[in-house]
């Protein structure tokens, strides 16, 4: 790569890429995705911020456009940011956690969308086996 205005070469610099995760409560159990698109496989509501837009701002519309859902924000889980959770970028990823009424309806990459009860989930993607452990270690520590 070169620089436009005096043609030297340059390095590009990357950052990892911040996205969301967000754990909705719903009737008893959580809400878990089926992605259409690769990596396939279920996984937890999510996606990448936007620029011009808060994480909390990135979470409620990811889980809308994901699961038709409407969901209201009740905590912050943890940020995760091991740089091979995603197999496709270096992300960072802020974990919500969020309740919600209603069926979920799959939407933009979800090719379906289920409420799962106690922790007999299907093998889920990237990361969100340890966040969903740690979801329900925080709750059973409560």
């Amino acid at each position: 790569m070169h620089c436009p205005y005096c043609h030297r070469q340059i390095t590009p610099y990357r950052n990892p890429l911040p996205t969301v995760d967000i754990i909705i409560e719903n009737n008893n159990g959580i809400v878990l995705i089926k992605r259409k698109n690769p990596p396939l496989g279920w996984a937890l509501p999510g996606g990448f911020v936007d620029y011009g837009e808060s994480l909390e701002q990135a979470a409620i519309r990811e889980a809308f456009e994901e699961t038709g859902l409407r969901v209201t924000l009740i905590d912050q889980l943890r940020t995760y940011s091991e740089p091979g959770r995603d197999p496709r970028h270096h992300t960072i990823s802020t974990v919500f956690i969020a309740a919600a009424t209603g069926e979920p309806q799959a939407g933009d990459d979800a090719g379906e969308a289920r409420v799962f009860t106690g922790r007999a989930l299907p093998p889920l993607l990237f990361d969100h086996t340890r966040i969903v452990t740690d979801y329900f270690n925080r709750k059973e520590a409560c």
